[in-house]
């Protein structure tokens, strides 16, 4: 039995959309019919999402936040001792999301056949990443999916925490930088040449920096569109040029020798890979996998590279903390951390530990500097703004020697 989408007419010829369970699309006409309703279209919910991932669907996206109260629920009723298509079947009645409904139902369908939770789950591979699937797979092989799926929420739930905080870090001096340069352009394009019109007519020679302002704002008006498709067209080629892995290595590899971002870019992707590793190591996944595994969700591609050459150290036998260290691009601090759970056989609590001080490392460096650049580009502003109004006052104090 599987679980389809369906699109069908009422009497009234009015259009609905739902979800059926059936054992194929033949069966869920004969339903619709039975409820006297007109067939339109029916699709099997794994056919469709697959359809879904070959193209670009920004419609009903299932989201993070999705997947997180998801597994939260799910984890809840098998603790409470439900079986498992039980289970998925109250979950997929309490989402009001018909996307996260319709998989939450394919997956059930796989269940109900015979298949793991995991394979389940397999059928949809851009809701459920591999590090999600594998964790699974761990606990149902173990005979703990309760506790398993307990952690992997309380995962999930961290790495949309963890993205909510970096949004919300940028976001002021992002928008405080766009509303800079909108209010640069918008007086060096339309209050300028209104007010130094009045100079123009003059035959003395004005001051240099009057000059350059009416340069800069004859540009901006001439030149102002095509500079901004320039950019445009150059951030585009930029972000296609990133496609070629030995391009976005190089520019990773620019980005952790920078001393700010470095650091950023080395924190994010360190705690990253330590949660990571730490919930899959207490899932019981073999170490090697879990390196594996751990080293895809590391955005950073020199970083990532480190963790393949550890895997690969790892495997001759050699100690995960020493590997790892081999490239300098981790922390000390996580090394350190790594090798003491190794040597003591608590690395799960180690790894754990290491990421939580990571996610604290990181907290305090965003809030430097949204506690830095806020006041910073509102300086920066008030120079812009201070140079233009000086720029134009500069012939009204200079006017006797202009009429002389």
């Amino acid at each position: 039995m599987g679980a389809f989408e369906y699109t069908a007419l009422d009497a009234s010829g009015k259009e609905l959309k739902g979800i059926l369970e059936g054992d194929t699309p033949r069966h869920i006409r004969q339903q619709l019919r039975e409820r006297a309703l007109l067939p339109v279209a029916v699709s099997e919910v794994a056919q469709k999402e697959a359809s879904r991932q070959r193209s670009f669907d920004f419609a009903r996206r299932v989201s993070a936040g999705d997947v997180c109260l998801f597994t939260r629920q799910l984890a809840t009723l098998v603790r409470a001792g439900l079986p498992l298509e039980e289970s998925l079947l109250a979950v997929s009645q309490q989402t009001e999301k018909p996307r996260l409904q319709s998989i939450i139902l394919g997956v059930r369908s796989k269940v109900m056949e015979g298949h793991t939770l995991a394979d389940g789950l397999a059928e949809f591979p851009r809701v459920f990443p591999e590090i999600y699937r594998a964790t699974v797979s761990a606990g149902e092989q173990a005979g703990h999916l309760d506790g398993v799926l307990e952690r992997l929420a309380d995962y999930t739930e961290s790495r949309e925490e963890i993205r909510q905080k970096i949004l919300a870090a940028m976001l002021y001096p992002i928008l405080l930088t766009v509303m800079c340069f909108i209010i640069v352009a918008a007086l060096l394009t339309f209050v300028v040449p209104k007010v130094v019109s009045v100079f123009e007519a003059s035959k003395a020679q004005l001051p240099l920096m009057t000059r350059m302002l009416i340069g800069t704002s004859h540009f901006l008006r001439l030149y102002g569109v095509w500079l901004v498709i320039a950019a445009v067209i150059a951030l585009i080629l930029f972000r296609r040029r990133l496609r070629d892995p030995r391009a976005r290595r190089r520019f990773h590899g620019l980005l952790l020798r920078l001393p700010l971002m470095g650091k950023l870019v080395r924190g994010f992707n360190t705690a990253r890979f330590t949660r990571t590793f730490s919930i899959l190591s207490a899932s019981a996944v073999p170490v090697l996998e879990a390196l594996r595994i751990s080293g895809e969700v590391v955005t950073s591609l020199p970083m990532r590279d480190a963790v393949i050459d550890a895997a690969a150290r790892v495997r001759e036998g050699a100690p995960i903390g020493r590997s790892l260290g081999a490239s300098r691009l981790f922390p000390p601090m996580t090394i350190h951390l790594i090798s003491s759970g190794e040597s003591s056989g608590e690395l799960e609590a180690m790894l754990a530990q290491a990421a939580d001080s990571q996610d604290r490392e990181l907290d305090a460096i965003m809030a430097a500097m949204v506690g830095l650049l806020g006041p910073l580009l509102i300086v920066v502003m008030g120079l812009f703004v201070m140079g233009i109004v000086f720029a134009m006052l500069l012939p009204i104090f200079q006017m006797n020697d202009l009429i002389h």
